[in-house]
């Protein structure tokens, strides 16, 4: 049995390297070209000041986008993220309602919410033997119903200072944006130091051999999920703190964009291969891209078509490679 598990663990951790770079170079050449056609379509593209802004936007996608690294890592998906974020932040400025007093408390429930919503999600998909899509589009549905019973528009308001978060700076690089990428490093050291990173991996690449090995798998993938309703709650918290107010349909996007930059970064739909910098390399091309098409004067519409297309032929791609290997 020693050297079984010597050989899957091996084996898990060999076969990703070479290929996971190689789609790590990509997202960064693709990154350089969008940013070589912008300076030559305006010289304000190319500018220090619209840079940082592009870092500052990239954050809330990256945010949610962390979570969801974790579910498709495992083979699973968790498409209530967006009606998870729509409920967690309309509760946050509802609850906090220009109380300065109620700031700490209100955030520190919202993410034991989110990690128990999230904990929910997985705790289904391991029980119940549904496919995690099933469960999580229909904990989307619950939580959409919930949070308009609640409110029908936004709720509450938030205390002076509460914008920190999305708009403070230090030397002109914004928090936020800041203390998401310490999340992604804190993260991705993880996933590499630990066992419980490993385990993600293994349940993901071939879940039978990862039972066979004694690997705790309904743990790991009740672990994912609550993990992502965490990423849910900061990015709830995040878009309050941007906008002043939590709304009812501030999710409704994020269900397929949280995805995108899980897919373009080179993490398989399949699980088991992949990792969280090639997920915020990819929210960073996303920020990038969008950035330009603005400067372009393309509508929002137009941007998700392309966001649509990205991850088709992302998708396409990346199967098209796992099944040569």
């Amino acid at each position: 049995m020693s050297n079984t598990t010597q050989t899957g663990g091996t084996r898990f951790a060999a076969l990703r390297p070479s290929s996971h770079t190689v789609r790590l170079a990509l997202v960064v050449l693709f990154i350089i070209v969008l940013i070589v056609v912008g300076s030559t379509i305006t010289d304000r593209f190319a500018r220090g000041e619209n840079f940082l802004n592009i870092y500052e936007q990239s954050t809330d996608l990256a945010l949610v986008s962390l979570g969801q690294t974790l579910t498709i890592l495992t083979g699973g998906i968790d498409l209530s993220v967006g009606s998870m974020i729509s409920l967690l932040s309309t509760l946050t400025s509802g609850l906090i309602n220009s109380d300065q007093s109620m700031v700490l408390p209100v955030c520190a429930g919202i993410i034991l919410l989110g990690l128990v919503i999230g904990a929910i999600n997985g705790l289904g998909v391991v029980f119940l033997k549904i496919h995690p899509l099933i469960v999580t589009l229909g904990m989307g549905a619950v939580l959409q119903g919930a949070v308009l019973l609640y409110a029908r528009g936004p709720a509450g308001g938030t205390p002076d200072g509460f914008d920190l978060l999305a708009y403070g700076r230090v030397y002109d690089i914004s928090v936020g944006a800041t203390i998401t990428i310490v999340l992604y490093l804190i993260v991705a050291v993880l996933m590499r130091k630990t066992a419980t990173g490993r385990a993600i991996y293994a349940v993901g690449d071939e879940p039978a051999a990862a039972v066979l090995l004694g690997l705790p798998v309904r743990r790991v993938t009740v672990l994912v999920y609550a993990l992502s309703g965490f990423f849910c709650a900061l990015t709830a918290i995040y878009l309050v703190s941007r906008f002043g107010t939590g709304q009812p349909y501030a999710g409704q996007y994020y269900t397929l964009q949280s995805v995108t930059p899980v897919v373009v970064g080179g993490t398989l739909l399949s699980g088991g291969r992949g990792g969280v910098i090639g997920t915020l390399l990819g929210a960073y091309l996303l920020a990038v891209l969008n950035n330009l098409l603005n400067f372009m004067h393309v509508s929002t519409q137009i941007q998700l078509i392309a966001q649509g297309l990205i991850i088709m032929a992302a998708v396409s791609a990346y199967v098209e490679r796992k099944k040569v290997a």
